[in-house]
C-alpha cells in the first residue's frame, strides 16, 4: 500500500511527518529522511494492531436522521397567513436597526 506523508520543517534540525488522512500519526525526526523513516515505523505498528473495513451507511431509511431541522420544512407552504406574518416580521426588524443605528 503506498500512503502520502506530509513533512515539514520545524527548524533546522526538527523535521515533523505526518500520514495524509490519519491526523494522529505525527512523528519527529532530526533530519527530513529520519521523518519519513519515522512516520513509515509509525504507520506500520498502527496497521498491524487495526484493519480498513467498508460500511454503507443507508440515509434513505430516516431521511430526516441526518438534518432534524429538515422536518421543519415546508411546514407553512399552505398557511396563508405567513406572508403577513413575514412583513410584520420586516416592519419590526427595520425598526429595530433604525433604533440601533441612531
Amino acid at each position: 500500500m503506498q500512503y502520502q506523508v506530509f513533512v515539514q520543517s520545524q527548524s533546522d534540525d526538527k523535521f515533523v511527518a505526518s500520514v495524509i488522512g490519519m491526523p494522529n500519526l505525527t512523528v519527529e525526526g532530526k533530519t527530513e529522511s529520519e521523518a519519513i523513516l519515522n512516520v513509515k515505523s509509525a504507520l506500520e505498528a498502527q496497521l498491524i494492531n487495526g484493519k480498513f473495513v467498508t460500511i454503507e451507511v443507508n440515509l434513505d431509511l430516516q431521511p430526516n436522521a441526518a438534518k432534524p431541522q429538515m422536518r421543519y420544512a415546508g411546514i407553512f407552504a399552505n398557511d396563508p397567513t405567513f406572508d403577513d406574518f413575514m412583513e410584520k416580521l420586516t416592519v419590526i426588524r427595520e425598526e429595530s436597526n433604525a433604533v440601533t443605528d441612531e
